[in-house]
């Protein structure tokens, strides 16, 4: 495990600089199924903040579906406390260039305990809600009651992407999220090293997401696993 010096050390993969305020979270992302969907751009257009900008790759926009585990989430002078810093989530997000800063912007969060939802929406203002969620080495399985939400992948983890393409930085590479509340828009900017991505074989794989136009219940366009990251985040900065 690395210690904070060292996280905060490795800057050279950033896209941009580091913030220069002291950082106020400490999190860990790890075991985490990256599937990714090419998106028709008007579709997202009109689901994020109309102050923001799609990001696009070579004119394709995309949705991405992260499962994972949250764990060891604390306050920086406070120790993480396992009932609550450690649950499973799933966020769907899309990818945002506002002047230049790289982000993403989440169009749903769902965590498994009541109360790390509660905490988690309250504190950050992210769009976190209750689902039901199971996994296991090689199974990730989301119940969204609520709004019929529903993600079962089985899935083999597979060797080490020791040459990333440049879509795979693109999709993985993110180091700030874009929010909206009340009509005024913040950042979070974030930190940590460089993903260290797997290929993956879906074996099976049923979802249903749909958000106004967007829907996604077909197989992914891409997709990564990786063991995961140490992350340092700053508080919100409104933009």
């Amino acid at each position: 495990m690395s210690n904070i010096k060292e996280i905060l050390s490795k800057i050279q993969h950033r896209p941009y600089e580091i913030p220069q305020k002291t950082w106020v979270y400490y999190q860990e992302w790890n075991r985490a199924l990256f599937l990714h969907w090419k998106i028709p751009v008007e579709i997202l257009q009109e689901l994020i903040p109309a102050q923001l900008t799609l990001d696009t790759f070579e004119g394709n926009a995309f949705v991405s579906l992260v499962a994972f585990s949250m764990e060891k989430i604390r306050p920086r002078c406070l120790p993480a406390l396992n009932f609550v810093s450690n649950f499973e989530e799933v966020n769907l997000r899309t990818y945002i260039n506002y002047k230049n800063k790289k982000g993403v912007y989440f169009l749903n969060i769902e965590a498994a305990k009541k109360l790390s939802v509660f905490i988690a929406k309250n504190i950050s203002g992210l769009p976190y809600e209750k689902a039901q969620i199971k996994r296991s080495e090689s199974n990730f399985s989301v119940q969204n009651f609520k709004k019929g939400f529903y993600l079962e992948a089985n899935f083999e983890i597979k060797e080490e992407i020791k040459y990333k393409t440049a879509l795979d930085h693109w999709l993985t590479e993110r180091y700030c999220l874009y929010l909206e509340t009340n009509k005024k828009l913040f950042r979070y900017d974030t930190h940590h090293e460089e993903w260290k991505i797997k290929n993956v074989a879906i074996k099976s794989l049923k979802l249903n997401y749909k958000i106004q136009k967007l829907q996604l219940s077909q197989q992914p366009d891409f997709v990564h696993y990786s063991e995961g990251v140490q992350v340092l985040a700053w508080s919100r900065e409104r933009i």
